[in-house]
C-alpha cells in the first residue's frame, strides 16, 4: 500500500474510533438518548471508519466486528424512522 493511502486509511479508522467513543460518551453523560438516530448514526460512522482501516491491513476481526455493529445501527436508525 501507498504511504499516502495508508496514512488516509488510518486517519479514517481513527475517526472511527473517535465517533464510537463519542457516541459512548454522549450516552454516558444523557446528552443524547439510546433511541436517538444521532447515536446510532454515530455508531454507523464508526463502524463504516473501522472497517476502512481494518481491511486495508488486512485484519478481519475487527472488519466482521463492524459489520455487524453497521448493521445493528442501521436496523435502529430504520426502526426509529419508522
Amino acid at each position: 500500500m501507498k504511504p499516502q493511502t495508508e496514512r488516509l486509511t488510518e486517519f479514517v479508522g481513527w475517526a472511527g474510533v473517535l465517533c464510537i467513543l463519542l457516541a459512548y460518551g454522549l450516552l454516558s453523560f444523557e446528552v443524547v438518548e439510546s433511541s436517538s438516530v444521532a447515536y446510532h448514526s454515530l455508531n454507523l460512522l464508526g463502524g463504516a471508519g473501522i472497517i476502512v482501516d481494518a481491511v486495508a491491513d488486512k485484519n478481519y476481526q475487527p472488519a466482521v466486528l463492524n459489520v455487524a455493529w453497521i448493521g445493528i445501527a442501521l436496523f435502529s436508525i430504520i426502526k426509529i424512522s419508522s
